[in-house]
């Protein structure tokens, strides 16, 4: 099927793209295409949830927000995902603080609507259960990873998440970035990084992170990596490029 512009930039979503053609129809005339700026708080804890989001080319963080003033992310949102609505079926209220890790833009349209066409289509609904699956694999995964795994393994594995979701070897990753993410302070980040640089895993710019070595990257990950990405090329196949 032929496709329009504007749906072939919706459809750089992976999940949207992996709808049949009848039921992307359904979706088409509700979706907007939206700026998502480095930094933005799409929803903060206990705001109310009125879209639902699927990025593009950014990344967007689920945060746990801790009384010290720290965060940890428990989840991220690429073009493999849809975020807005497994949080919020009953309260509408977000629990947790979605932040956007880098500028780019997404597809969204109301929770109602997107609501809607999940119960009356089959398939749709199928794949947001999917999704739904990978997804708290992905979440009970990070709070085990969090507690037992080494901040420079947990820091690979999410450059090689980052990588796989972006399709280049340079990625616009910051130490300030990476220090949020992980829920350590810069300075670990930056002698993470440093150790990287010196095994020939990767090289550093100036906001800028360039993966040299994938394979040696994957060796130095915890499991975690590979057990998310299995977990999600089974249940939503071609959502992540092969590398």
């Amino acid at each position: 099927m032929q496709y329009g512009l504007k749906a072939i930039i919706h459809r750089a979503n992976r999940l949207l793209a992996a709808l049949e053609p009848e039921d992307f129809t359904a979706f088409e005339p509700h979706l907007e295409l939206v700026e998502l700026a480095k930094g933005k708080i799409v929803y903060d804890v206990g705001e109310t949830i009125r879209h639902v989001y699927f990025p593009h080319d950014t990344i967007v963080s689920f945060t746990t927000l801790l009384q010290d003033g720290g965060s940890v992310e428990m989840a991220a949102f690429g073009r493999e995902s849809v975020f807005g609505y497994v949080s919020a079926q009953v309260s509408r209220q977000s629990f947790g603080r979605y932040v956007t890790q880098f500028s780019g833009t997404a597809s969204r349209i109301s929770l109602d609507r997107f609501a809607e066409i999940i119960l009356g289509r089959i398939k749709v609904r199928q794949l947001i259960l999917n999704f739904t699956e990978a997804l708290l694999t992905q979440t009970l995964l990070a709070v085990a990873c969090n507690a037992v795994h080494s901040v420079e393994a947990r820091c690979c594995r999410w450059i090689l998440s980052t990588r796989d979701r972006f399709d280049h070897d340079a990625l616009p990753l910051t130490h300030e970035t990476l220090a949020q993410t992980l829920g350590v302070q810069r300075s670990t980040v930056s002698s993470v990084t440093r150790a990287l640089q010196m095994a020939g895993l990767i090289s550093q710019g100036r906001g800028v992170i360039t993966v040299t070595d994938r394979d040696g990257l994957e060796e130095t990950a915890c499991e975690c990596y590979r057990t998310i990405r299995e977990r999600y090329e089974s249940l939503l196949p071609g959502t992540f490029n092969s590398h």
